[in-house]
């Protein structure tokens, strides 16, 4: 189960202890902001040292340019998700890229 947005809007400190969330999803307000704002570091860095500290997973999110990846990955977040990676696609080319066959009840 992964807490989206982490960061942001209504997600609590509270739920982390509640909820049992395997993963954290840094928001990407903060990734985009990484390479000019060093308080939207401050915020990475810790999320994923408390991330790390709950033994929960954290992925970063919106991830567009090499300079977001490599910021990310010196800030101990292993896993990441965003433009520069793959953009979205139907299911049916999902699928097709994958080598799978489309089942076409499934789309």
């Amino acid at each position: 189960v992964s807490l989206d947005d982490f960061g942001t809007g209504y997600s609590s400190l509270s739920y982390l202890r509640r909820f049992g969330f395997d993963k954290l999803k840094i928001d990407r307000s903060f990734v985009s902001d990484l390479a000019r704002d060093r308080q939207a570091m401050a915020v990475v860095q810790t999320i994923i040292a408390l991330a790390r500290n709950l033994d929960i997973r954290v992925i970063a999110e919106g991830i567009e340019t090499e300079d977001q990846a490599k910021i990310i990955a010196a800030a101990g977040c292993t896993e990441g998700q965003g433009f520069l990676f793959g953009r979205p696609v139907p299911f049916p080319a999902l699928m097709e890229q994958l080598g799978k066959p489309v089942d076409a009840h499934a789309a």
